[in-house]
């Protein structure tokens, strides 16, 4: 039986849709918090205290072989995800909610030229044309002459290629290990590469706001586990259109919360981005499908 006849759309659309309201919501917590505390010592606790929520997890992995290799790869993705959530937390609280959020959608564009250029994935003129229009959509955002870019929105631009790295390490490592393994890898491994960046401007935080961070790592795991439920519950052609919500849930908060005004630049280059991932999605479900489905004979004429 294939996967097409295991597909729950309804399902995986729900799972998706909560997920993006809790990612919604730490991007808010950490928008709070940034005024008064450094971004990585932020990182730090935050995924420090995730680990706490994932301790029957880390036993599991701890019953499972791993290659040296795979240790390796493991590494390697922690300390880059580590750098670019670094980078991240800076970001969200230097520049607003709905530049983070739009540019942070880059990050499948830089999967789809980094798959091409490591992975040998071919690049048609179709994809080639979406990657186009994806970063015109950021130079749209951006708007370099017409507006002020600030260390922020270059701290965006750097994380999302790190973290587009980071995904092409997970792809790989979910195909030969257990999804849980990589989530809970993911969070020992930026945890422990986060102690020195964080160490260099710590300030002792309050109660109230390692209250917040714990909230805000409880949403980050939750949002990460309904993710991959998600993922397995339809194809990413009918789950990713709905992680796109995530820049409405951005504009409006940042407007109601943050008093942040509603820049339509913002928002077109957005929707272009957006729209060119969906083109690539859509086209490489469309190539699979034709993978898996057998030629139909020719039919004779009688």
């Amino acid at each position: 039986m294939t996967a097409a006849f295991n597909s729950r759309p309804v399902e995986g659309i729900l799972w998706t849709f909560g997920a993006g309201i809790l990612f919604v919501g730490v991007n808010i917590l950490v928008k709070y918090l940034g005024p008064v505390m450094p971004a990585p010592e932020m990182a730090f606790i935050r995924y420090g205290l995730g680990l706490m929520l994932l301790v029957p997890a880390i036993r599991q992995i701890m019953r499972i072989r791993l290659s040296p290799r795979q240790w390796g790869l493991f590494a390697l993705r922690g300390g880059l995800h580590a750098a670019g959530v670094a980078l991240w937390f800076y970001a969200m609280a230097t520049i607003p909610l709905a530049d983070v959020t739009a540019m942070n959608y880059l990050s499948p564009i830089y999967v789809t030229i980094g798959a091409a250029l490591f992975m040998g994935e071919k690049l048609a003129v179709r994809r080639i044309l979406a990657v186009v229009v994806a970063l015109v959509g950021a130079v749209v955002i951006l708007r370099p002459g017409f507006r002020e870019i600030g260390p922020g929105h270059y701290a965006m631009l750097i994380a999302a290629v790190v973290f587009a790295g980071s995904y092409l390490l997970a792809k790989r490592l979910t195909d030969e290990t257990d999804p849980v393994a990589v989530i809970t890898m993911l969070s020992v491994s930026v945890t422990i590469g986060l102690v020195p960046i964080a160490a260099i401007d710590w300030v002792t935080p309050t109660g109230w706001q390692l209250l917040v961070l714990l909230a805000t790592a409880g949403f980050a795991t939750l949002g990460h586990y309904l993710m991959t439920l998600g993922f397995r519950a339809a194809p990413i052609t009918v789950t990713q259109p709905v992680t796109f919500l995530q820049l409405v849930w951005a504009v409006l908060a940042g407007y109601v919360l943050f008093d942040e005004a509603v820049d339509p630049y913002v928002v077109l280059g957005g929707v272009m981005i957006i729209s060119a991932i969906s083109f690539i999605t859509w086209r490489e479900h469309v190539l699979k499908r034709r993978q898996i489905t057998p030629p139909v004979p020719p039919q004779k004429l009688t």
